[in-house]
């Protein structure tokens, strides 16, 4: 008595990826220590941006109504242009160090994980 069992399989690799895509759009997303790592330090380095450029673009428009009044007002009025004008420049002398400052201060927040993240991927390279 002979008895033939067969066994056929076809196998797509292109088949397969998609199926494999599929079913990760559907799975929870777990971020990695490597994705991780990048957005702690995206975060830290842009810290005190929108801070700083308030400061900065707010300090310019008083700067310029300051000189546009002490130009157009000839007489009383120029001493609030030049005033207004000292104080758009203090303005956007503190956008800086508004930057710098919170910089630090995400730095300092973020910096025990981000050390902890790099040891961890630097032994994992290893």
């Amino acid at each position: 008595m002979k008895n033939e069992t067969t066994f056929q399989y076809t196998y797509s690799a292109a088949q397969n990826q998609e199926v494999l895509r599929i079913r990760s759009s559907y799975l929870p997303r777990e971020e990695t220590k490597l994705e991780e790592l990048v957005r702690l330090d995206n975060m830290v380095q842009s810290s005190g941006t929108a801070e700083a450029l308030c400061a900065g673009i707010g300090g310019s428009l008083i700067f310029g109504f300051g000189i546009h009044l002490s130009i157009q007002m000839i007489g009383n009025f120029v001493w609030l242009g030049m005033l207004l004008g000292l104080l758009g420049v203090a303005g956007m002398l503190t956008a800086y160090p508004i930057r710098r400052k919170k910089r630090e201060a995400a730095k300092e927040k973020h910096a025990p994980r981000i050390l902890e993240l790099t040891a961890e991927l630097d032994n994992q390279i290893r």
